[in-house]
């Protein structure tokens, strides 16, 4: 292996740290590093080419008092292929409020698990104002450029997907929005667009804006909602935008009163929103399902008078804890997808009827779900997902599903190791849907590594033709893209 250290800051969080999302798994990096020439086992196949990236939470900083995983700094894990060989690079994005912390030398915002009072400053981001933006949950690619953002809405931070390089914040021409944007961006391959949303505590509380592939803002609307919502994610067709308002979000008398406790209201429907895609607020379309709360979708198409969407239904997305349980259990459930029951789940929404048809896709407990990028928006059969670990939020393998049969394959971690968001790259030449390398990042923790793992799309359960050794263990995390080399 050829590698080299080209940065390491210094971590602010304890010594002998214990914290459950700072150790093992989760336990964060300090250097970036440049690789190459690293360790294979297998082969790495040369008919693909492009970057694999992944966004990780991972903190220099601890929080103002108690820290969730998802208040970690933005670190951004790139992989690129091509010719059978890969260089790795990992980056810390370079956010306003990480660049402002390390000069502090401690925590400056609030964070998930606190009321932002307890921040010292005011100027944070997102729909938690004082709270900061680490930009830590989600990348894309869009007009050749990554773009990471966070899951309470803020600024997107530019980076070049090879290198990693800090390009800034993206400004649309000076037109992004004041109320920032939520992870979950969306591009679509077909046209080039991107497609956001954001929310906040004020009314109208959503928005829903189209970037043209040329990078211009050249739609941006009201979506406006009973109230302050949580939704974390959207989908598309090729004429519709897909938003969601789901009976769990904030208390609102507790909001009131500057206390942020979600509470999932069991008897109010979780509400679907399709807009046309150029469409004005009064345009959105409402239907009404049953009562969940959907932390993430696959894919929507159309399919005649029907708007189609696969998506997590959770069957307990508020799960029981026993009386006694300590803070810690209680400000972690929500990370628990295996308590929450959350499997795979389609929905048809009847644009001339109104009528909805749903009903599970699955019985496994599955999430986080991919399909090849040139599908998205259109008719689709395959979705690689990853296998939750009961009681973490950690993943312990891969399963394919296949909607149009219904037939699981899937691929285990051996004990002690997680993987990451997987992506699918297709082939050169690729001539079906599933053509193509299934690939994620794996944290080894009994054995200290981490590797980056490539699979047949086709034939997960063979295992990986290829592991390529990383010159780290890297940290858990979130989400991850694929990016081809044109």
């Amino acid at each position: 292996m050829a590698a080299r250290v080209d940065n390491e800051f210094n971590s602010l969080l304890p010594e002998g740290d214990v914290h459950p999302y700072r150790t093992g798994a989760w336990r964060p990096q300090t250097k970036e590093w440049t690789a190459t020439a690293m360790a294979v086992e297998g082969k790495i196949p040369d008919d693909f080419a492009g970057t694999y990236l992944r966004n990780t939470e991972n903190p220099l900083v601890p929080g103002v008092g108690r820290y969730h995983p998802f208040d970690g700094d933005g670190m951004i894990h790139s992989i690129t292929f091509g010719n059978g060989e890969a260089t790795y690079r990992n980056r810390f994005v370079r956010t306003k409020g990480l660049a402002a912390e390390l000069e502090h030398g401690g925590p400056l915002w609030a964070g998930l698990a606190e009321s932002p009072k307890k921040a010292l400053r005011s100027d944070g981001w997102g729909a938690r104002t004082r709270m900061k933006d680490a930009s830590s949950t989600d990348v894309v690619v869009h007009r050749g450029i990554a773009l990471s953002s966070f899951y309470q809405c803020g600024d997107l931070y530019r980076l070049d997907p090879r290198t990693l390089d800090d390009m800034g914040t993206e400004s649309w021409n000076g037109a992004f929005p004041a109320e920032g944007v939520s992870a979950h961006t969306k591009v679509d391959e077909a046209t080039g667009e991107l497609l956001f949303f954001n929310y906040s505590t004020s009314a109208p509380y959503m928005h829903y804006g189209v970037v043209s592939a040329q990078g211009d803002l050249v739609h941006y609307v009201d979506v406006p909602l009973p109230g302050p919502r949580l939704p974390h994610d959207m989908c598309f067709t090729e004429n519709f935008a897909i938003l969601n308002d789901c009976p769990l979000f904030w208390d609102e008398d507790l909001l009131k009163r500057d206390v942020y406790a979600n509470r999932f209201h069991r008897d109010m429907p979780m509400r679907l929103g399709v807009i046309p895609r150029r469409g004005s607020s009064s345009d959105v379309k409402w239907f009404d399902c049953d009562a969940t709360y959907v932390l993430h979708w696959i894919n929507a198409y159309e399919d005649g008078d029907e708007v189609v969407v696969d998506g997590y239904f959770q069957y307990d997305p508020s799960p029981t804890l026993p009386p006694d349980a300590t803070i810690d259990e209680r400000l972690f459930r929500y990370l628990d997808l295996y308590a929450m029951q959350s499997r795979p789940y389609r929905w048809r929404l009847n644009m001339r009827t109104g009528a909805v048809k749903e009903g599970p896709l699955s019985d496994t407990i599955t999430e986080f779900g991919v399909i090849n990028g040139a599908v998205a928006g259109r008719r689709h059969d395959i979705t690689y997902c990853v296998i939750p670990t009961e009681g973490w939020f950690m993943f312990e393998g891969l399963i394919r599903h296949d909607a149009s049969t219904g037939r699981e394959t899937r691929f285990h971690l051996p004990e002690g190791e997680h993987c990451s968001e997987a992506v699918f790259a297709p082939r050169i030449g690729a001539t079906g849907e599933d053509d193509g390398y299934v690939i994620t990042f794996t944290i080894d923790v009994l054995n200290d590594r981490s590797d980056c793992a490539i699979f047949d799309a086709r034939d997960i359960a063979a295992g990986p033709v290829a592991r390529v050794r990383l010159p780290e263990r890297i940290c858990s995390g979130t989400h991850a893209c694929w990016t081809n080399a044109a």
